[in-house]
């Protein structure tokens, strides 16, 4: 076995009697749930028995995660570089759990739209948190202001839109995968 496979199989290995420790299972209980016997476990654990893909299978189950966490390799990046637009004032990172979600700092300098006409509406939810200054955040008829270090979750089918308010603000924001396609930024200093 190359060096490779045995690092890969090691890890492997670790993250099965990790989720079963963080769960709160002895061996013979997540041998039951796996339909194991205790020392199969045991030896599959401590590496002294060969990964078989039919029981990878039926311990990811068992463990509530899937196949694809169990063998992902160390070596994915962990540092993630931010796609930058600085006309625009805005950094975008994508998140790597989930590929449909996307944080994004943006830099607001003008307040929101006064009139309805210029909310947006469409799927999804939406995350932020103001982190500098005063933002000002309209859902429907309401306007909801936000100072630094104050959160805000809410569906975005609610028509909404947010800008600075008295000078200007920075924002830390988390779409979903819908949130995102209907929040392109606009280039007009809103969201």
């Amino acid at each position: 076995m190359k060096q490779e496979d045995e690092d890969l199989d090691s890890l492997v290995r670790k993250r099965i009697r990790a989720l079963r420790v963080a769960q709160g299972w002895s061996l013979e209980e997540l041998a039951t749930r796996a339909r194991l016997s205790q020392s199969s476990l045991s030896r599959i654990e401590n590496g002294q028995r060969r990964l078989a893909l039919d029981q990878l299978v039926t311990l990811a189950r068992a463990l509530d995660t899937s196949l694809d966490q169990l063998v992902e390799t160390a070596t994915d990046d962990v540092v993630i570089s931010p796609m930058i637009d600085g006309t625009q004032g805005w950094m975008r990172w994508p998140v790597k759990g989930d590929p449909g979600m996307t944080v994004m700092r943006q830099r607001l300098t003008e307040p929101p739209p006064d009139n309805s006409a210029r909310m947006r509406a469409h799927p999804g939810r939406e995350w932020l948190v103001v982190l500098s200054g005063t933002a000002a955040l309209m859902l429907g008829h309401r306007r909801i202001r936000l100072e630094a270090n104050q959160a805000a979750e809410f569906p975005t089918m609610m028509p909404h839109a947010i800008g600075a308010e008295g000078g200007p603000c920075e924002i830390m924001g988390i779409f979903d995968r819908d949130a995102r396609r209907g929040h392109q930024p606009s280039g007009d200093g809103r969201t």
